[in-house]
C-alpha cells in the first residue's frame, strides 16, 4: 500500500493541526509527516503522540522537499507564515490551510504559495493544545473548501479527495459566504459564551452563581474555555460578519425580551427554537474506544480481512469491533480494529507486526 504523499507538512501542531496529522499518520497517507511549531512543547507532544516523524522549529529548505502543506497556524499568523514559506515551496506542491475564516486568508495566500486551496473543518474541542489531538476529530467533520476563481483545478480536485481520505465531509462554498455563516454558527456563539460567563464573573453574587450553574450552563458555555487568543484572533479577523450577526442577534434578543409580556409569542418562539435545534444534523465520530485500538493497512486482496482476523484469533485476542478507513486510490485499505483491553491491544500490535503488518 503506497501512501498518498510522500512528505506532508503541518505547520502549527495544536489541537486541528496535530489532528490532522494524526489522521494523515493513522490513515497511511503521508510516508513522512514533518511538524513545525515555534513552540518545542508542541513538537515534543508531537512526537511522544506519533503525530510527526520529525519536527522543525524554523521554516527552511526542508520544506521545498514538501509534496504538501498544511498551514493550521492561528489566523493571524498564517500571512507571516506564508511569506517565510514561499521562497522555499516547490513549484509543484499543494498547499492548503485551515483557519476558520476565509476571505481575507485567501485573498492574501493564494498568490502567494503553490497550488493553494483554502479550506476549514468544522471540528474542535473546548481543550486546546497537541495533547488533545486525535484522528477522530476529523471523522465525518463537514470540512469547508472555499475556492477562488483563479484556483488551479487539479489542486481542488486534490485537496477534496485528500478531505475525504481524512474521513471528512467535504463541502464546497465561496469564502465570503463561509466567513458570513461561520460568524452565526461559531464567532458569536464563542462571544456569547464569553458574555455569560462574565455575567456570573461581575456579578456580585458570582460565589453562589458558580454552584447554581448546572449542565445546561455548562454546555452552552463550554466553548469559551478554548485558547483566548487564538479565539479573539478568529472573531476579530471575521469583524465585519460577527458584527452583522450580533446586530441581528441583538433585535432578536429585544423581540423576546417584549415577547415576555406575550406568553403565546414567546412559546412560538420557543417551538420554532426547538424545531431548528432538533432539525440539527448529528456528526457521528468513530464508535471504537480511542485508547484501546490497533490501525493496519491491508493490501488490496481477496481474503486479506480474514487472513488479518485469523492470525488475531490464534493469538487470542479478543475482537470487539471493526472499520474500513476508506482510502482512494492508495492501492489497499487500513483497517481499525477495536479490542477489549491495553493487553490485547499490545498483543495484535506483536502479531500483526510478526505476520508483516503495517501498524499504527
Amino acid at each position: 500500500m503506497e501512501p498518498r504523499y510522500g512528505k506532508v507538512g503541518v505547520f502549527g501542531m495544536g489541537l486541528l493541526g496535530g489532528s490532522v496529522a494524526l489522521g494523515l499518520r493513522e490513515r497511511f497517507l503521508a510516508a513522512e509527516v514533518h511538524a513545525f511549531d515555534p513552540d518545542p512543547a508542541a513538537l515534543d507532544a508531537a512526537q511522544v503522540l506519533g503525530a510527526a516523524d520529525r519536527v522543525h522549529t524554523t521554516v527552511g529548505p526542508w520544506v521545498g522537499a514538501l509534496d504538501l502543506g498544511i498551514l493550521a497556524a492561528p489566523v493571524r499568523a498564517l500571512d507571516r507564515l506564508a511569506a517565510d514559506i514561499a521562497p522555499f515551496a516547490a513549484p509543484g506542491s499543494r498547499w492548503l490551510d485551515v483557519g476558520s475564516v476565509k476571505e481575507p486568508v485567501v485573498a492574501s495566500l493564494g498568490g502567494r504559495l503553490p497550488g493553494f486551496v483554502g479550506t476549514h473543518p468544522m471540528a474542535g474541542r473546548e481543550t486546546p493544545g497537541m495533547q488533545n489531538a486525535y484522528a477522530g476529530l476529523l471523522q465525518n467533520a463537514v470540512w469547508v473548501v472555499t475556492p477562488a476563481a483563479d484556483t488551479d483545478a487539479a489542486a481542488l480536485a486534490e485537496v477534496t479527495e485528500l478531505i475525504a481520505a481524512l474521513g471528512a465531509i467535504p463541502l464546497e462554498m465561496p469564502a465570503g459566504v463561509h466567513d458570513r455563516l461561520v460568524a452565526r454558527v461559531s464567532h458569536v456563539p464563542y462571544l456569547l459564551a464569553v458574555a455569560m460567563n462574565l455575567l456570573i464573573a461581575r456579578d456580585p453574587e458570582h460565589e453562589r452563581l458558580l454552584f447554581l450553574a448546572a449542565g445546561g450552563f455548562r454546555d452552552l458555555t463550554r466553548v469559551a474555555s478554548g485558547a483566548p487568543e487564538m479565539s479573539r484572533d478568529m472573531v476579530v479577523e471575521n469583524r465585519a460578519a460577527v458584527r452583522e450577526a450580533l446586530a441581528d442577534l441583538s433585535a432578536l434578543v429585544g423581540a423576546i425580551a417584549a415577547d415576555l409580556e406575550d406568553p403565546a409569542a414567546l412559546l412560538a418562539d420557543a417551538h420554532e427554537a426547538k424545531r431548528t435545534r432538533d432539525a440539527l444534523p448529528v456528526v457521528k465520530r468513530t464508535l471504537l474506544p480511542r485508547d484501546f485500538d490497533v490501525v493496519v493497512a491491508i493490501p488490496d486482496r481477496p481474503l486479506e480481512l480474514a487472513r488479518l482476523t485469523t492470525v488475531l484469533g490464534e493469538h487470542g485476542v479478543n475482537i470487539r469491533d471493526i472499520e474500513v478507513l476508506k482510502i482512494r486510490g492508495a492501492g489497499g485499505e487500513a483497517i481499525r480494529v477495536g479490542v477489549a483491553d491495553a493487553e490485547d491491544q499490545e498483543r495484535a500490535r506483536g502479531a500483526l507486526r510478526a505476520a508483516g503488518y503495517r501498524i499504527r
